[in-house]
């Protein structure tokens, strides 16, 4: 093998600086790992903090998981030991689990209240907790300077078809 170790000279690369260079490499790679893990768990957490949104505070939560995921896979990879990125398959096969069952919580909790904030949902706190303070609903302004909303209106496409009673109670193909 050959390999350029500087711009005057040329020499070959012998097996005692090869591994010199794989770790060099695979630490740096071990650091732009944990750069993105380290981003997706920040962005997650920020997320989460500044959402009121169940379902986006959820898909905040899954990304910081995501993130720590991330990192285990990095140093597994780095210690040449397959044990973090086993755990990282528990952990997305947890995950998954876990995203189904809060889901259909979501879906409950939507239908009884009709609402995804959550602090609407103050019934679930326990009684001897105060409610939180809500924040002050804006000031309502009067219909005429209220902006009215300039729908789009699409362009005729012809005279409506004429279809028969029977052929809407059955059709032989969809």
């Amino acid at each position: 093998m050959r390999a350029t170790l500087g711009h005057e000279s040329t020499e070959t690369v012998n097996e005692t600086i090869l591994p010199e260079l794989i770790t060099v490499n695979e630490a740096s790679l071990l650091v732009h790992y944990l750069t993105v893990g380290a981003l997706l768990v920040g962005i997650g957490m920020a997320g989460f903090l500044a959402r009121r949104n169940i379902i986006l505070m959820f898909l905040s939560l899954e990304m910081m998981l995501q993130g720590v995921a991330l990192s285990a896979a990095a140093w597994s990879r780095f210690h040449n030991d397959f044990g973090g990125q086993i755990l990282v398959l528990f952990t997305i096969a947890v995950a998954a689990g876990e995203a189904a069952i809060a889901l259909a919580l979501i879906i409950v909790l939507f239908r009884e209240s009709g609402t995804l904030d959550v602090l609407q949902w103050v019934g679930l706190r326990e009684p001897d907790l105060p409610p939180p303070q809500p924040e002050s609903p804006p000031q309502d302004i009067s219909a005429e300077l209220r902006p009215q909303p300039i729908w789009p209106r699409l362009a005729p496409a012809g005279r409506k078809p004429t279809t028969s009673p029977e052929a809407e109670e059955y059709r032989p193909r969809l």
